[in-house]
């Protein structure tokens, strides 16, 4: 019996999980992740980094972010404390999804988890101050092949839920999508025969 929830979102590759929290009144237990149980649930992902950030000032935005390959990065992102925007753009070539993108909130009382495949630029806003960050990444940080677009992009049209925003200086100057060429190519799923 698997204690995870899954849904898929609008773009069906993007998985928002829900691991069972088994509480009383000294508090809670979860599994948060566990490869057999997530593997059912995403195929056959190995992570191999941990990463954790964490956001002081409500409306901090970080993003839009991705690995180009050789060294493309699958995500799985938790909040550890407060709350989230998540937003995950397809940036896959021949998708039919390509250029869109989907947003969930995250929140550490809710203990949701959003996958991000390769082949997508992520970014997400904070909803509330101290806000702290945790998630799994399938490849190393590459330096050479750290990329993103403009947070803002009015060709992507993201509705993020604060303005004004707080950003690094290297987020104020990711170009923008239009004139963007992607290296990600899209893998339809083939039916088993």
């Amino acid at each position: 019996m698997s204690h995870l929830t899954i849904q898929r979102t609008e773009i069906p590759e993007v998985v928002l999980i829900t691991p069972r929290r088994f509480g009383d009144e000294r508090g809670w237990f979860s599994e948060t992740y566990s490869t057999r149980a997530f593997s059912e649930a995403l195929g056959n992902i190995t992570f191999v980094q941990d990463n954790q950030a964490f956001s002081a000032v409500k409306g901090t935005l970080r993003g839009l972010h991705f690995q180009s390959p050789p060294e493309p990065q699958a995500k799985l992102i938790r909040v550890l404390r407060g709350s989230i925007f998540d937003v995950a753009v397809d940036l896959r070539v021949g998708s039919p999804t390509y250029g869109r993108w989907v947003g969930k909130t995250l929140t550490a009382e809710g203990g949701e988890q959003l996958f991000v495949p390769r082949g997508f630029a992520h970014g997400y806003c904070t909803l509330e101050s101290h806000t702290e960050v945790a998630y799994k990444v399938d490849g190393f940080y590459a330096p050479a092949c750290d990329a993103g677009l403009a947070w803002n992009d009015p060709a992507l049209g993201i509705e993020w839920p604060l303005t004004p925003v707080v950003l690094s200086e290297k987020d104020r100057v990711l170009p923008a999508f239009a004139g963007f060429v992607s290296p990600f190519h899209y893998e339809p799923v083939k039916a088993p025969a």
